[in-house]
């Protein structure tokens, strides 16, 4: 059975959504810069011999819709490429990964590309979450989540002991606030995580650490971005301490101890073992096997890493 292997690797800088460095520039046109980086990494490697351009799209509408992977294989000048387009939220492109192994695996092919983009900044142009769609279903488990984000002191309980559906259309912040208070993480220790996390970017940006994996993006004014956006410079516990909480009166998640919503893409050439072997390549890393979880809506996007982080293979 044919393994699969990681044979090349591009990432665009990451943007600081609405205010950032990438905000003026497309989703399609900034997947196309970053895929054809991928391809020149494997100059070996014929276009024709590509399979699927498979492109994972946490929102996939507006500038991100009519089936975007496609549209990039086009705009690549790559009529022959089929592509289609994978919403797994934030986990799209690791499910895309997921999709050229599985294909590998099954003999279905022996070169994929595996994609993800997300530019948050051009939501304004339209997204997949359009307001009025959500199922009336859920409208009780949606009047909860409400009513507990403008409630002090409250805390969270799981629906389904109550013979009650949960709500899946939950904002990430009120999972974060509902995962919290079930692990008993303090306001303390999330600022101090916070805080630490944006000191350690903020030096490795400035030190160039990123710098050999970015691959510099010419925005429509002829500006090439070439590092990622970092944090404020020189954020402290204190100024964080004083921020108000977001999401509920006496909430734990503020603008600095949580992630900002950015701009980026990523894409990665991936192929069999025996294809790798016939062009002289040698591969980056192995995917060995991958796996998928459920979890209540309460905690998707605060717990996942829990589940994700679990050992079951690596590069070799």
């Amino acid at each position: 059975m044919p393994e699969a292997v990681i044979v090349s690797a591009a990432r665009s800088p990451i943007g600081r959504a609405v205010k950032g460095s990438l905000k003026d520039i497309r989703p399609d046109d900034l997947t196309a810069t970053i895929v054809q980086a991928a391809l020149a990494k494997v100059p070996e490697l014929d276009p024709k011999d590509i399979d699927d351009l498979m492109l994972g799209c946490g929102l996939p509408g507006g500038e991100q819709g009519h089936n975007l992977g496609r549209i990039v294989a086009v705009q690549m000048g790559m009529d022959h490429l089929p592509g289609c387009t994978i919403t797994r939220y934030c986990s799209s492109s690791l499910q895309t990964s997921r999709m050229a192994l599985h294909a590998i695996k099954a003999g279905e092919g022996d070169v994929f590309i595996s994609a993800g983009v997300e530019t948050v900044s051009r939501y304004a142009n339209g997204s997949s979450d359009m307001p009025g769609t959500h199922n009336p279903l859920f409208a009780d488990a949606e009047a909860r989540t409400v009513e507990t984000a403008q409630s002090e002191g409250s805390t969270w309980h799981d629906p389904r002991e109550d013979g009650l559906l949960p709500d899946p259309y939950i904002a990430m912040g009120q999972t974060a606030e509902n995962l919290a208070r079930a692990k008993g993480v303090t306001r303390q220790d999330m600022d101090e995580f916070g805080v630490r996390s944006q000191n350690l970017a903020e030096e490795a940006i400035k030190n160039g650490f990123w710098e050999r994996e970015i691959t510099p993006v010419t925005l429509p004014d002829g500006t090439v971005v070439a590092k990622d956006d970092g944090p404020r410079a020189g954020v402290t516990l204190e100024a964080v301490q004083g921020l108000k909480p977001v999401f509920r009166p006496d909430g734990l998640v503020t603008a600095g101890n949580c992630c900002p919503l950015n701009d980026g893409a990523a894409a990665l050439v991936i192929m069999s073992d025996t294809k790798a072997r016939e062009l002289g390549l040698t591969p980056l890393a192995r995917i060995v096997s991958t796996g998928v979880s459920g979890l209540s809506p309460r905690s998707w996007a605060s717990a996942q890493w829990r589940r994700a982080s679990r050992p079951c293979g690596g590069p070799g």
